[in-house]
């Protein structure tokens, strides 16, 4: 194993992205030989025992990148404190310990990345990297011009204006309309709170795409791994 910083190894062993990781350091919860580490410059090496918690942390040999159709009513966690069914649930046959990458909504359908690699999910959720996500929603009423405007320039969502979004209407269904949704954020039902400051209620809402990866046939609660070609897209 390459000299590396604390952080990074435990990004890499997929205990946590490398942001994350530097507050489990910070925390005090990480040992390096047995003596407990908060500094942010340690750097490891072969032969370093490290643990979190207690718990011997080793690189895993294999990364595991899947894509998941997460049914609503499933908490896009690696647990949940009130015992709900979380994403982990629907991925039991995978022997290696997975956290999802960024979140999707408990009542929320859809394209859901599961990995154990903590750089990915660095790369994908990181603001600054400003990957596109694509939802598919129902919704009440038709937006009009400028509706889809405030859209495009941002909306003031209780303590913060989002960033600019799309929404493309793709067909009408009686008194609602089925619509695209793109953003490149992920605030807690930011989708939802975004139809409503325009007044639309939100029927239904599925996210079908994270990039260039579409969630495509996939049937509802099944996953497969990403391609090369998808993981390079998203890399």
């Amino acid at each position: 194993m390459e000299d590396m910083r604390l952080q990074k190894f435990l990004a890499h062993a997929g205990i946590a992205s490398r942001r994350a990781a530097e507050g489990i350091i910070r925390q005090g919860r990480v040992t390096v030989d047995g003596r407990t580490v908060t500094d942010m410059g340690v750097r490891v090496s072969s032969g370093d025992r490290v643990a979190v918690d207690g718990k011997p942390v080793v690189l895993e040999e294999e990364k595991i990148y899947i894509m998941l159709h997460k049914p609503a009513g499933y908490v896009s966690s690696a647990k949940d404190q009130f015992g709900r069914l979380t994403v982990l649930d629907l991925v039991r046959d995978i022997n290696i310990r997975l956290y999802p990458v960024g979140r999707l909504d408990y009542d929320t359908s859809g394209l859901i990345l599961l990995t154990n690699d903590g750089d990915f999910t660095y790369q994908l959720t990181h603001p600054k990297h400003e990957i596109n996500k694509v939802y598919e929603a129902v919704i009440s009423g038709a937006p009009g011009e400028k509706e889809i405007k405030m859209f495009e320039e941002g909306l003031k969502i209780e303590d913060y204006t989002t960033s600019p979004a799309k929404i493309e209407i793709i067909s009408s269904l009686r008194n609602n309309s089925l619509v695209h949704i793109t953003i490149h954020e992920g605030k807690n039902r930011q989708v939802r709170k975004m139809c409503e400051a325009i007044g639309h209620k939100v029927f239904s809402l599925k996210r079908i795409s994270i990039g260039s990866v579409a969630l495509g046939e996939l049937p509802e609660g099944k996953w497969r791994r990403l391609s090369e070609k998808e993981l390079k897209s998203l890399c």
